[in-house]
């Protein structure tokens, strides 16, 4: 797309747009009295509007019929959990077997370490991105003390190289290689939280599996972000939140991917619980766990009725959208806020984009290295009715996003932010 730095390019580009009717779908947070523009998806995404209604009806439930709300309903929460699956499934290009919606993130990332962090004899070392969410640091931490290892010897942490801001992805692979004798499991965001940095996928699964190991990801700045294909990718497992790009509440359910070539397999150790064992004898109660065929086999409590509720509202709006036509826009979003901040000029003594400029190595983030007074701009975007998000030390995430963000926001954002960096800093 050819962009035009004038707020009628803006204004047309929504008139096209086939999504726009969407933005009215969501409630819009309010800063000084009116609506703000919501460059923060990255972090909580919006309330969709039909989510009242959705939980309103499960309370509803839970009014009329009490337990017999899990058989009795025209939405039985017995079930509740594969109402979402193929939605999912959808969403993190999956077959419908490979997916459940369980549990929260990091819960769900133990559970996945359980069975595929198999430590033995000297295959122990697990690989993963320098500065990665610390929940995924504290989780590969933990799990390989639980294993007896020393985590600043099992965990392989890898960083761009110097005076550079992300990963080359050959650096990626030329370390699975050098540790491919060591390698038990390469575990990594699928997007770096910090630089927006969308990492080959493919291309890490398939050396991480050539040299011995399990390959799993955390999608949390992924799912619903970018166009995934973990059943083609052949990735062994993934996690995800909902709460995101995927607007489902804050502290929202999560989401389990495990391939289909582990779906029937039994032996694959696993923390066992009720819902994850085969539905037709669970109601027997007797001794022996039995798992559900595919991801559904690593369920272990009742389903979260209410948050689910929220997340189907949620997912019937990607279902409605599609995800390859909010990828489509969501590249011209983020492309037209690169070009309008390549417009202001900053100089890179003020301010520099860290995130990838190849529109398939980073999704709708853009992050800003801001060199001097990163908290005052922070501050003054606030003021002007622009929720944006700050990392220590100095870095803004803005992430514009397809759902529910618009052309003419992104071109508003850029004026304020160039009066910001021109005229007040």
């Amino acid at each position: 797309m050819n962009y035009s730095n004038t707020l009628a390019f803006a204004q047309e580009q929504d008139q096209k747009d086939p999504l726009r009717h969407l933005k009215d779908r969501f409630y819009a947070p309010q800063l000084n009295k009116q609506d703000a523009i919501y460059f923060c998806g990255n972090s909580l995404g919006l309330q969709p509007k039909s989510a009242q209604a959705y939980l309103d009806h499960e309370m509803q439930n839970w009014a009329d019929f009490a337990v017999e709300g899990h058989f009795k309903t025209d939405t039985p929460w017995l079930h509740y959990h594969e109402l979402l699956t193929e939605a999912t499934a959808r969403v993190v290009g999956a077959r419908p077997l490979e997916v459940v919606v369980m549990n929260q993130l990091t819960v769900n990332l133990h559970l996945m370490l359980v069975s595929f962090y198999r430590p033995q004899g000297k295959r122990f070392k697990i690989i993963t991105e320098g500065g990665a969410f610390p929940s995924d640091q504290y989780a590969l931490e933990s799990q390989a003390r639980f294993h007896g290892y020393n985590p600043d010897e099992a965990v392989v942490e890898l960083f761009p190289r110097e005076g550079e801001h992300t990963l080359r992805t050959e650096d990626i692979l030329a370390s699975i290689e050098a540790h491919k004798e060591e390698l038990a499991l390469v575990m990594m965001g699928g997007i770096n939280y910090y630089t927006g940095q969308v990492f080959d996928m493919e291309a890490i699964t398939k050396a991480g599996q050539a040299a011995g190991a399990f390959v799993g990801f955390d999608l949390a700045h992924a799912a619903g972000n970018v166009l995934l294909h973990l059943h083609d990718w052949n990735v062994d497992f993934a996690v995800w939140c909902t709460y995101k790009y995927m607007n489902s509440g804050p502290g929202g359910t999560s989401g389990v991917f495990v391939h289909e070539r582990h779906a029937h397999n039994a032996a694959l150790p696993r923390f066992a619980g009720w819902w994850g064992h085969e539905v037709k004898e669970r109601f027997q109660m007797k001794k022996g766990f039995i798992p559900m065929p595919g991801a559904a086999g690593w369920q272990l409590s009742n389903a979260q009725i209410l948050p689910m509720a929220v997340h189907r509202a949620a997912l019937e709006l990607f279902d409605e959208a599609g995800m390859e036509q909010l990828r489509a826009k969501s590249e011209q979003l983020t492309g037209f806020l690169e070009f309008l901040i390549d417009e202001i000029g900053a100089d890179k003594s003020q301010l520099e984009v860290i995130t990838p400029r190849d529109p398939q190595a980073r999704g709708c983030q853009l992050s800003l290295l801001v060199k001097q007074n990163a908290r005052q701009l922070f501050d003054l975007l606030m003021e002007a009715g622009i929720i944006v998000d700050y990392r220590e030390p100095n870095v803004i995430r803005v992430a514009p996003t397809p759902l529910y963000n618009s052309f003419e926001e992104v071109y508003r954002f850029a004026e304020v932010l160039r009066v910001c960096l021109t005229g007040k800093l």
